[in-house]
């Protein structure tokens, strides 16, 4: 199989931006899924900071993971693709300098697109854990992202949290950030295709949605009518691998008791400890939810 550069990878990207269809991405984790969802025909895919959370470090999305090790799974990734794949890049890692930082390397890794969010990450003490940054930070960082980049080809997308604030301040929010010159908006929170209309009749970059699979938002061509381009319904391929290697362990072992029926969730769950780290939030950083 012939190697596609990254640059032409970015280019692909941005061609998928521009036309007037919606499609979903491809959870990619690791090389060996990057080829076979390039295999089998994905347009794009995405590397999730939860899913390099849980395969890195084995522990829940509180922001733990370090730029260092995010940059070293998106570098495996970028190695092999054959198809453009987005770093969900967090907050960038830190401000607007440690946006700069993160587009540097996240750039040499090889991605096509990347995300930064405007949420508070990591949990300040005493606050919310869904509480954002102020507009003009959310600005300092999206040209701050600009400024880095050295492939223009390169899309920064601004992602922001559509569910935690009033419509108003979405469209307030994603506006500004799209005068900033990011290249798309991306939104998690959306509720349905009533809400996504009253934001996107603002807006005129392309829109890529976190819909965990909503049903109320469950029509490609309606999304891609509205300015939709990207849909990430979920990463249910890196779920399914925790379910296929949990019941292959257990084969090898020959147990039979009740826990073969757990859920890929269940077992996320049990093994990522979240109740120990809500604990240690809660107690230490007065982190309300």
């Amino acid at each position: 199989m012939p190697k596609i550069s990254h640059s032409a990878l970015r280019r692909n990207f941005r061609e998928l931006l521009a036309k007037k269809m919606c499609v979903e991405t491809a959870s990619v984790f690791d090389p060996m899924s990057a080829r076979i969802a390039a295999d089998l025909g994905f347009e794009v895919g995405i590397l999730g900071g939860s899913v390099a959370s849980l395969q890195v470090l084995a522990a829940p999305d509180f922001a733990l993971i370090t730029l260092s090790e995010f940059v070293e799974q998106a570098t495996r990734i970028g190695r092999v693709a054959q198809l453009p794949f987005i770093a969900d890049a967090d907050h960038g890692y830190g401000n607007a300098l440690n946006v700069m930082r993160t587009v540097e390397e996240l750039e040499r890794a090889g991605v096509a697109a990347l995300t930064i969010e405007d949420t508070l990450l990591p949990a300040q003490f005493g606050r919310k854990s869904t509480d954002l940054i102020s507009i003009e930070e959310g600005i300092g960082k999206v040209k701050a992202a600009l400024e880095a980049r050295v492939d223009p080809e390169l899309s920064i997308i601004a992602r922001t949290n559509a569910g935690v604030l009033p419509t108003a301040d979405v469209i307030e929010r994603t506006k500004a950030y799209e005068k900033a010159g990011a290249d798309g908006i991306c939104m998690v929170g959306v509720k349905d295709f009533e809400h996504l209309e009253q934001i996107a009749a603002n807006l005129t970059v392309p829109l890529m949605l976190v819909t965990y699979g909503n049903p109320l938002l469950h029509d490609s061509e309606r999304l891609a009518s509205l300015g939709v381009r990207i849909v990430v319904a979920g990463h249910g391929a890196y779920f399914a691998s925790i379910k296929a290697t949990y019941d292959s362990l257990r084969a090898q072992r020959k147990l039979t008791h009740s826990t073969s029926n757990l859920s890929a969730t269940e077992l996320t769950h049990t093994y990522t400890l979240p109740e120990s780290y809500v604990a240690w939030a809660e107690e230490f950083m007065d982190v309300k939810e």
